[in-house]
């Protein structure tokens, strides 16, 4: 299996940005957890610590079980009159709901 995700150029800003502003050594990491109303949930949070499961992309750390789910996604940062945030368009994803943070496959 190839570990592929993309990250658009505004994704990539804005992690390169916000670990700037870390002012530390660390990872932005992206993981599937259980939950949310779809099933499966993205969750988006800072590590200084890499495991031995993790792949590494660039500045962002994602474990082999994550990566399973996502494989093949976009990371992609959005910025509405509403707020901002990151985003995944995952292929595998059958449904997700409103929030866009929640999904099944």
């Amino acid at each position: 299996m190839t570990n592929k995700i993309e990250f658009t150029p505004e994704a990539n800003k804005q992690i390169l940005k916000i670990l700037s502003e870390q002012g530390e050594k660390s990872y932005f990491r992206i993981s599937v957890q259980g939950g949310g109303c779809s099933g499966f949930k993205y969750n988006f949070s800072f590590d200084g610590k890499i495991e031995k499961n993790d792949i590494i992309f660039n500045k962002t750390i994602i474990d082999k079980n994550s990566l399973e789910i996502i494989n093949g996604s976009i990371v992609h940062y959005k910025k509405e009159l509403i707020g901002s945030e990151f985003v995944i368009k995952n292929p595998k994803a059958t449904s997700s709901c409103g929030c866009g943070l929640s999904f099944s496959v």
